[in-house]
């Protein structure tokens, strides 16, 4: 290992590293000690999932805070979940103790007597949630200066996750505010596995910082094993047929640790309750468990806890809540239930496998229901087939990751950052109010005539007041939101129903379900025996047979780069070594089908009468902007309807005077020929997160404009 790096590290840190027989730092933890101990700047840390990013960022840290103690808190850790935070402290425990550098977890299930002692004697390292800082800087305000006075470093961990997020922004505005107290300027770590302009995630990091940010990435690049399958799923019974049930059974089970990952609740809960029938029959033992935001917290760690048990065979089926974060210890293998939605998401699924030096693993089962006779040329493209060869080729050959769709007027988020500042300060003045808020990086593209317009609205509905002495306070409307827990969270929650069962809780559904109504959570059928509508609790016992899940499909918005590599995929002739027959067969058939509508110099294609398909190869939110240019009055004009279609993949339209006009109207859309503004109208409100239905709706259509109508 490299000596610099090792013989600066603290001594019961070289005897942690001796006594567990590392051979050597890994090139990340080396190069990470280098920008650590010998510069000011702040670091993004981006490596693969099992890389020792955690290692790389405390060794370094936990050395300085040996050296020189803080005397408050030393260390501020922001993770994404109550999971990831309690699993990132089992790591720690060792080193932690050996350091006597104590550890607080601070979230919700975190007991009070230990939050106590913390706040009468603030040291060591602090990890917490996004929602419990927000609770810090409205109930615990006397108490942040001797939190955090001498903070020395804000490590935020999966950065990808909270960039993309009004999470992410929610802690740009925490960390500025909470800045105020201190008297020290902390350096702030970005640790994540998928990261694809670093240059994006050192100017978030940095925020208002004057000092710049280092990325360190890994040189290690680990082998990977893909396969993809396509499966036909039965026109009658909307299922796989039985053998293809039983392929994926058999892989599944040919492994002692798989993580099979759906894209949605009902996805997960579809494949759990496949495998336990066929268990069932084959006398196979129950190893099976479902994972997502449904789930029952007891339940979920059972899960957790049976993935990482090393003599124990585990299949779970998961969401995006196994995607990061949580060791799982040895994944064999990863089961991708249909295509992700990002190259991100691919990367963060694959990379859960593959860990001590085993190769990254991962099987795609793609499902495409059966095609009519009466299809038209668009909807027989397997476009869930052609999405997940376009992701895996842009990692395989350009090593291509999204960049982070940036928000610039994100008014829900000024909404709750303004009336979290008035909770915590009780009153300002508008000028002091202004400053403080319109000076938090998130809300740098507000201007201040917009926030006069923001506050003046907030006034009229009487969620901001004016005090006699002229300070802005609280108003009535406001004070029950504000005064409830939930106010922490600056994402939508849904209103579950609590599902129970003699045993205790099972988990949440979002439908309301009627008695003798059967449906699967936590990877079994249920039976609805009673309903308390006023506590939102429905009791239920086991039942026999299949039933459906309850709840809405997910979503993700899909980059354009995805849609210009389908089209690639689609007319080229590469062979692509890790398709399986059945999926190499269904490819075939599309490029022929491709070839024969001309798609590589048509965007434009007759599908009949008056009937056009355009395939713009845009991604979600380019897609969206055309469909709204195409309903516009210009669009009208010329007698064109837009009638039907795929997000984005693409678009029907009703065109009675014949080809042209699509072509003048495609031509101008590409061209940016239109006033962005036209494309919403006056008494549309476009309420897409939380708190956006208080904001002005002129100050939405605003921000709607400048951050989601675009043409590439």
């Amino acid at each position: 290992m490299s000596a610099n790096a090792f013989n600066r590290l603290a001594p019961f840190i070289k005897e942690y590293i001796y006594r567990h027989k590392w051979s050597e730092l890994r090139d990340l933890q080396v190069r990470a000690c280098e920008v650590i101990f010998e510069t000011d700047s702040h670091l993004v840390l981006s490596a693969g999932t099992a890389s020792g990013k955690t290692e790389a960022a405390f060794l370094p840290i936990l050395t300085l805070l040996d050296e020189d103690p803080s005397e408050s808190v030393g260390v501020l850790y922001i993770g994404p979940t109550k999971a990831l935070i309690n699993d990132q402290f089992y790591r720690l425990e060792g080193l932690l103790e050996e350091a006597h550098i104590p550890v607080t977890a601070w979230h919700g299930d975190a007991s009070a007597s230990k939050k106590k002692k913390l706040l009468q004697n603030p040291q060591g390292i602090l990890q917490i949630t996004p929602e419990s800082i927000e609770s810090l800087l409205i109930n615990k305000r006397n108490f942040l200066t001797n939190l955090f006075c001498d903070l020395r470093f804000i490590v935020i961990d999966e950065i990808h996750i909270f960039m993309a997020s009004n999470r992410g922004r929610q802690i740009l505005c925490q960390l500025e505010r909470l800045q105020r107290f201190m008297e020290t300027s902390p350096r702030r770590i970005g640790l994540s596995a998928t990261l694809g302009d670093t240059s994006q995630a050192e100017r978030w990091l940095v925020g208002n910082d004057h000092r710049s940010a280092i990325t360190v990435t890994s040189k290690h690049k680990p082998s990977i094993r893909l396969s993809v399958a396509h499966f036909q799923i039965d026109a009658e019974s909307e299922q796989l047929q039985p053998q293809d049930n039983e392929y994926l059974f058999a892989k599944a089970t040919e492994r002692s640790k798989v993580l099979v990952f759906a894209n949605s609740r009902g996805g997960a809960e579809e494949v759990i309750a496949s495998f336990r029938k066929i268990a069932q029959q084959k006398n196979f033992p129950d190893v099976f468990h479902v994972h997502h935001g449904s789930i029952s917290a007891p339940l979920r760690e059972t899960a957790e806890e049976a993935m990482k048990a090393s003599h124990q065979q585990a299949i779970t089926a998961a969401t995006l809540t196994l995607e990061v974060g949580v060791d799982i210890g040895q994944l064999e293998r990863v089961i991708q239930i249909d295509s992700p939605f990002s190259v991100s998401s691919f990367l963060q699924r694959l990379g859960r496998s593959g860990r001590r030096n085993l190769p990254s693993e991962m099987m795609f089962a793609i499902t495409e229901p059966e095609i009519s006779n009466s299809a038209i040329f668009p909807e027989q493209l397997p476009w869930d087939l052609l999405q997940t060869i376009a992701i895996i080729q842009l990692h395989l050959t350009k090593k291509w990751i999204e960049p982070v769709h940036d928000v610039k007027q994100p008014f829900g988020l000024l909404y709750h950052q303004t009336l979290s500042t008035l909770v915590s300060e009780s009153s300002l003045s508008a000028a002091s109010l202004a400053r403080s808020i319109l000076t938090l990086p998130p809300f740098r593209h507000i201007s201040t005539d917009q926030y006069k317009s923001f506050l003046r609205h907030l006034i009229q509905t009487q969620h901001i007041e004016r005090a006699e002495d002229g300070e802005l306070i609280v108003g009535l409307a406001a004070e029950k939101i504000t005064n409830n827990y939930k106010f922490f969270a600056v994402f939508k929650e849904e209103e579950d129903y609590i599902v129970r069962s003699a045993a205790g809780e099972v988990g949440r559904i979002n439908s309301f379900l009627p008695p003798g109504e059967k449906f699967r959570l936590a990877g079994r059928t249920w039976v609805v025996e009673e309903v308390d509508s006023k506590l939102r609790s429905i009791f239920v016992k086991k039942a026999k047979g299949r039933a459906n899940s309850a709840w809405m499909g997910g979503g993700g918005a899909i980059h354009s780069e995805i849609l210009q590599m389908i089209r690639t995929v689609l007319t080229s002739q590469e062979d692509y070594r890790y398709l399986q027959e059945s999926a190499k067969v269904r490819l075939s058939s599309a490029r022929k089908l491709s070839e024969q509508f001309s798609i590589n110099s048509q965007t434009i294609i007759p599908i009949g009468g008056t009937q056009y398909c355009i395939l713009p190869w845009l991604g979600s939110y380019a897609f969206r902007s055309l469909l709204r240019f195409l309903n516009s009055a210009k669009a009208q004009s010329v007698n064109i309807k837009h009638i039907g279609g795929k997000v984005p993949y693409y678009a029907i339209i009703n065109s009675p005077n014949g080809i042209q006009p699509i072509l003048d109207l495609h031509d101008a859309f590409k061209l940016g020929r239109f006033d962005p503004k036209d494309l919403i109208t006056d008494n549309e409100v476009p309420i897409q997160n939380k708190y956006d239905e208080f904001v002005a709706p002129q100050l939405l259509r605003e921000g709607f404009v400048l951050d989601y109508i675009t043409t590439t």
